[in-house]
């Protein structure tokens, strides 16, 4: 990780020297994204962790983790079908549940079908694309995020 912040800090100061006005102006432009962002994933980081620190980890380990892996697969494409989160919380959201032992294909399933399906949003996708469309769609992005899950299975060993 370290590596990522100093090949940016190192990008960034060369950005300076070649237009100092542009770099200048993009620095204004992400400081004000991430303080339009930060009380969201502030807000949602407070619920994850009053979220897992209510279900210990055993739990979460059973349900996502140790059990049957078809199972686990298809709860946590369920629960990201019906989820809305943004993708800068989600994947942090991950890489926690993954300390806590839940297989990356696991994962897989949870934010590929918390990005592709979209079950809470039916009501204004069925409005600009029509009822048919809207249904084909969830369900097609629903079977690509279980594949998705099944090939980070067998890339990750989880599978075979």
């Amino acid at each position: 990780m370290y590596y990522t912040y100093a090949i940016t800090g190192l990008t960034l100061i060369i950005s300076l020297i070649v237009n100092r006005e542009k770099t200048l102006k993009a620095v204004k432009i992400a400081i004000t994204k991430f303080t339009k962002i930060f009380p969201a994933f502030l807000t949602m980081l407070i619920f994850v962790s009053f979220i897992l620190f209510l279900f210990p980890d055993e739990v979460i380990s059973n349900y996502l983790g140790h059990s049957s892996k078809s199972i686990s697969v298809f709860l946590a494409s369920l629960f990201g079908s019906i989820t809305i989160m943004p993708g800068f919380i989600a994947f942090p959201l991950s890489g926690i549940l993954l300390t806590k032992g839940v297989p990356y294909m696991v994962l897989s399933a949870f934010t590929t079908t918390l990005m592709m399906v979209g079950v809470i949003t039916y009501p204004i996708e069925k409005e600009y694309f029509g009822t048919k469309v809207t249904i084909i769609r969830n369900i097609i992005s629903f079977f690509i995020a279980l594949s998705v899950a099944a090939m980070t299975g067998i890339f990750f060993g989880e599978i075979f």
